[in-house]
C-alpha cells in the first residue's frame, strides 16, 4: 500500500490557528506507477485502471507520460514544488482521466496554501473517483481555509457519508474542522462533543484547547481568530483547558481548572453556566444549581441556565418549580428547542397532557430529526389515547435512533442540546 505522506503530522501548526493537524498517510486510490494502493471506502480497495491501461496514444506518447509522471513524483519527493506542479500539469494534459495525478497535484497545492487551485484539483479526483469520500473531505478543508464555511461543512459531511476508510488521521482532521464549523453555526454542544473526542483520544494543541473554550463559553468564532493579542484569550483558553481535561475523563484536573476559572472570572458570560454543566456531568447537582443561579444573577435573561435548573427539577420530580422556570425560559427564548422539550417533559410528568403534546410538537418543528422528542411524544400520545399518533411517533423514534447510531458509526457526533434521561457520562464516539 503506497502512502502519500505529508510533511505535517498530528501536532499543532507552526502558524497558530491555521491548522490543528494536517494530513499524514493519505492512501491513494489506485495504482501509481505500478504500486498498488487503496483510497476512500475501506471495505474493499477501489480498482481503477493503471496509467497504461486504456491509453489511446501511441507507444511514444505512453513513454512520455510514464517519464513525466515519474519526474513529477521525483520532484515532489525532493520538495521542488514549482517543478512538480508543472510536471503534474503536463502529465495530466496527456492523461486528464488520471485520478492519482489530480490527487497528487491537489495535495501539493494544499500543502503550499494554494487552496483555490487545490480545491479544483480535488474536484477532478472526486469526479473520477465517485465512491471515494476523501476528495470531498479535502474539498471541504480547502473551502474552510478560503473562508467558505457553509460549503466547507457540506463537503466534509459529504466525504464522511461516502466514507474515508480507515484513514484515522483524515477522520481526526475532519472532526476538528466539523467542530469549529459547528461553533460558527451556533451548535455549541455539538462542537464541544466533537472536539472533545479528539481530547479523549490524546490529542492536545492550542487550537484544540481554544476551540473547546469557545464551545463551552458559547462563542461563535474560528479558533484562529483567538490569537495572542485577543482580549479574552486567557479566559477562553482556561475554559478550554478545563474542558480538555473533562473530555479526557481526568476529573480531578478538570475540577481544579473549572473551580479556578469560576473564581477568577466569576462574571464573564457563560463561565458559571459551563461550570454548572461540568458539575452536572459529575452528578453534583447542588453545585450545578448554585452555578446556574450565579449565571442568572450575572445575566438575568439567561434562558439556558433556567432550563438546566428546570431539568434537574424534572429529574427530582419537583415539577411545579421546574414548570415555572421552563415557562420563563420559553418566554425569553421562544425558538430554543430545548425549552419546549423540557417544558413538554415537565407537563407530561405533571399529567398536563394537552400542554405536553403542544410543547413537544413545537420542539419537533425546530428539531425534526431528534429521536428523544418522538420518544416523549409517543408517551404523551399514548396517555391521550391517540393510538395512531403514538405508533407513528414510536416508528419515527426507532428510525431516527437507528440513523443516529449509524451516523455515529461513521464518526458523526451529535451535540447534547436535548439531554439524555440517563445521566451517566458517555465516552466520545470512537472511530
Amino acid at each position: 500500500m503506497f502512502l502519500f505522506t505529508h510533511k505535517w503530522v498530528l501536532q499543532a501548526s507552526t502558524d497558530p490557528g491555521r491548522r490543528l493537524v494536517l494530513l499524514m498517510g493519505f492512501v491513494c486510490a489506485s495504482t501509481v506507477m505500478g504500486r498498488p494502493a487503496v483510497f476512500g471506502h475501506g471495505r474493499a480497495p477501489l480498482r481503477v485502471q493503471s496509467p497504461a491501461a486504456g491509453l489511446q496514444h501511441p507507444a511514444a506518447g505512453q513513454a512520455d507520460f510514464d517519464k513525466i509522471a515519474a519526474d513529477a513524483k521525483a520532484a515532489s519527493d525532493a520538495d521542488k514544488v514549482e517543478e512538480a506542479i508543472a510536471l503534474y500539469h503536463k502529465a495530466l494534459s496527456l492523461r486528464p482521466q488520471w485520478p492519482e495525478g489530480w490527487w497528487y497535484l491537489a495535495t501539493i497545492l494544499y500543502d503550499h496554501d494554494n487552496y483555490a487551485e487545490a480545491a479544483r484539483a480535488f474536484k477532478e479526483t472526486a469526479r473520477l473517483q465517485p465512491k471515494a469520500g476523501a476528495p470531498w473531505a479535502m474539498i471541504g478543508l480547502c473551502e474552510f481555509q478560503l473562508g467558505h464555511y457553509d460549503q466547507a461543512f457540506d463537503n466534509i459531511e459529504k466525504g464522511r457519508s461516502i466514507g474515508v476508510g480507515d484513514n484515522v488521521e483524515l477522520t481526526r482532521v475532519m472532526r476538528y474542522h466539523e467542530g469549529i464549523l459547528a461553533l460558527l453555526k451556533g451548535e455549541f454542544e455539538r462542537a464541544q462533543m466533537t472536539l472533545g473526542t479528539l481530547s479523549y483520544e490524546g490529542l492536545r494543541s492550542e487550537d484544540l484547547i481554544i476551540g473547546l473554550g469557545l464551545s463551552v463559553l458559547r462563542i461563535g468564532m474560528v479558533a484562529r481568530q483567538v490569537d495572542s493579542s485577543y482580549r479574552d484569550r486567557d479566559v477562553i483558553r482556561r475554559a478550554g483547558l478545563a474542558e480538555h481535561f473533562n473530555a479526557q475523563k481526568n476529573i480531578s484536573d478538570a475540577t481544579r481548572e473549572y473551580e479556578l476559572l469560576a473564581r477568577d472570572y466569576p462574571k464573564f458570560p457563560n463561565v458559571q453556566y459551563c461550570y454548572g454543566r461540568f458539575l452536572q456531568g459529575t452528578r453534583d447537582d447542588e453545585g450545578a444549581l448554585a452555578a446556574f443561579q450565579r449565571e442568572i444573577q450575572n445575566s438575568p435573561a439567561h434562558a439556558l441556565a433556567r432550563l438546566q435548573i428546570a431539568y434537574i427539577k424534572l429529574q427530582r420530580k419537583e415539577l411545579s418549580e421546574g414548570v415555572a422556570l421552563a415557562e420563563e425560559a420559553v418566554k425569553l427564548h421562544p425558538r430554543l428547542p430545548l425549552g419546549h422539550y423540557i417544558l413538554g417533559r415537565l407537563y407530561l410528568d405533571s399529567s398536563d397532557i394537552p400542554h405536553a403534546i403542544e410543547q413537544l410538537e413545537i420542539a419537533k418543528t425546530y428539531v425534526p430529526d431528534e429521536p428523544k422528542i418522538y420518544f416523549a411524544l409517543a408517551k404523551a400520545y399514548t396517555k391521550a389515547n391517540r393510538k395512531q399518533d403514538a405508533e407513528r411517533a414510536r416508528e419515527a423514534f426507532a428510525r431516527l435512533n437507528q440513523q443516529a447510531e449509524e451516523a455515529a458509526g461513521r464518526g458523526a457526533v451529535r451535540g447534547d442540546a436535548i439531554p439524555d434521561d440517563n445521566p451517566e457520562p458517555k465516552k466520545p464516539q470512537q472511530l
